[in-house]
């Protein structure tokens, strides 16, 4: 009896309510509360607009298009630092600042405070594993030392010198000179691109996968590197309530992913078995150079009863695997972006390509060995030439100042931390900085910020000076400043200085030039450009 008086006091309560809530009110209630919500964000917070429940998510995807131009403007209107939060219940919460004092912070000063995180390792970990790229405390502390003390090494730097120069002149400039003779456009990025990657395997792996042959044909761990890479992004984007449970049952991209990583893999296994099977046969590998041989022999002494006993393989096949998959993943991309962006920007300033053409005709010029005739065809720049072309490396990293390869990064904090600036970070929360931004920031870099102007590299003796590596976090900072930047550098120069020597690029009119949403940046349509040559190797 007593069950149903109550049952009956329900539903007469569900009747007044009924008659006194309409559906209407109740929306009108909603969207009040909504916009309530809104105004207060808007005269209490900085930044962008965080909507309830999804916070800045709709506000995101609303600008997806123009994201680092978008993220830019709000920087700026913001003091140089903003908080943010994704949806409720989702955890994404942190501040994205373009202020060089934060970065410094966070790269060096915080340094143990803010690593990679587990965010950012288990999004990469299905690819790379445990390599330096996604690493974090001693396995990273351990691939460091290892890529500073070979990549740093005579030996490593001769190599991968004559295997740049060789790649430039045996195969680039043949491609170019096929291309100029039939007239026909190219995608300036896809080429760059084939350079890269094909230079980077023989760096690492001492194999060259053949990208950059004259057909421009499809290699098969070219194209699942590319994929592999492309598909994780995907994991940045997709909640991972998501994409967890579609990698567990082998769905969408998430099939296709393990599918590419299976390629990539297997490649690089095979590789690595296959060096050190060369290895023990002969017991040295002093005919290679590459990083792959490098590691593969490198041993340490083993103690034996408190004194040295004998010696041992230093590194596992997996720990090779993963650090050359690393270094593939962080060299293929960088440069041929940054060198794509370089062109494009060179095309619109024909006062700095001739600049850059004088510096390289006076190198020419003061050689012993000159050919008289004029024609600059064999020319192959020696490291010491190249270290003396202030000019263009100035060029070139005043582009990678306005796009850099990489334009945002992020670390997340172990612990509650605040700021120089007085922002609070909580645990756990990202801190992302826009290098893309900070490039445009006039309290960083003046009032000429968005312009192209390599003079602000050149120095009073007109020599190349460089900027604080916090400022210009182009090649990222701190303890963990990229150990191939020499390597990029003498890769760029080659590339370029061989190529302006003997080709006028003219970009095709009319296409649309901007940067893609990834994790480095791409331009969007690619770039479409036609090969001249010069009359004469001269303008």
């Amino acid at each position: 009896m007593e069950v149903l008086q109550q049952a009956t006091t329900l539903i007469m309560l569900r009747q007044v309510a009924s008659t006194l809530i309409r559906p209407s009110d109740l929306a009108m209630a909603m969207a009040g509360l909504f916009l309530f919500s809104c105004l207060a964000h808007r005269l209490t917070q900085k930044g962008p607009m965080h909507w309830p429940l999804f916070g800045v998510l709709p506000t995101l995807f609303l600008h997806l298009g123009d994201i680092y131009d978008w993220a830019t403007v709000l920087l700026a209107r913001s003091g140089g630092t903003f908080p943010y939060h994704g949806m409720w219940l989702g955890g994404a919460h942190g501040v994205i600042t373009s202020d060089p004092a934060n970065v410094e912070y966070i790269l060096r000063t915080r340094f143990t405070n803010f690593p990679k995180g587990r965010y950012y390792r288990e999004r990469f970990a299905d690819l790379l594993g445990d390599g330096i790229f996604n690493a974090d405390d001693d396995a990273w502390r351990t691939q460091r030392r290892a890529a500073t003390s070979e990549m740093h090494s005579p030996r490593f730097a001769s190599y991968s010198a004559a295997s740049i120069a060789s790649l430039v002149h045996g195969k680039l400039l043949v491609l170019l000179s096929r291309l100029a003779a039939d007239g026909r456009a190219a995608d300036l990025q896809d080429i760059f691109l084939r350079f890269t990657f094909d230079n980077i395997c023989l760096a690492a792996f001492g194999v060259d996968p053949g990208c950059l042959a004259v057909d421009l044909p499809e290699v098969h761990f070219a194209g699942a590197f590319e994929r592999a890479t492309e598909l994780t992004l995907i994991r940045f984007i997709v909640p991972p309530f998501v994409w967890k449970p579609m990698r567990r049952l082998g769905l969408g991209p998430e099939r296709e992913l393990r599918e590419a990583v299976r390629v990539v893999h297997e490649f690089a296994e095979k590789t690595v078995s296959q060096r050190r099977a060369e290895f023990t046969s002969s017991g040295n590998l002093i005919d290679r150079s590459d990083l792959l041989s490098r590691l593969v022999e490198a041993t340490e002494d083993v103690d034996v009863n408190g004194g040295v006993g004998s010696k041992k393989l230093r590194f596992s096949d997996k720990f090779i695997k993963d650090f050359c998959i690393s270094f593939i993943l962080a060299g293929r991309d960088t440069s041929s972006v940054a060198l794509t962006w370089f062109f494009w920007l060179l095309h619109g300033r024909p006062d700095v390509e001739a600049r850059v053409l004088d510096e390289l005709y006076s190198i020419i010029e003061n050689r012993q060995d000159i050919n008289k005739t004029g024609s600059f065809d064999d020319v192959v720049f020696t490291v010491e030439e190249l270290g003396r072309m202030d000019y263009l490396q100035a060029a070139l990293s005043e582009a990678l100042r306005l796009y850099p390869s990489v334009p945002v990064d992020f670390k997340e904090a172990v612990e509650d931390d605040v700021l120089p600036d007085g922002t609070p970070v909580r645990k756990g929360g990202r801190v992302i900085y826009s290098i893309y931004s900070m490039a445009r920031s006039e309290g960083v870099w003046g009032k000429d910020c968005r312009e192209f102007r390599p003079e602000r590299w050149i120095g009073e003796r007109g020599r190349f000076e460089g900027e604080s590596q916090f400022k210009y976090p182009v090649f990222n900072a701190g303890p963990r400043l990229c150990v191939g930047k020499k390597f990029a550098y003498v890769q760029m120069k080659t590339l370029a200085a061989a190529v302006l020597l003997r080709f006028k690029v003219e970009v095709v009119q009319g296409q649309v030039v901007v940067p893609k949403m990834t994790t480095t940046l791409y331009m969007r349509n690619g770039l479409l450009v036609t090969f001249k040559p010069r009359q004469n190797n001269k303008v």
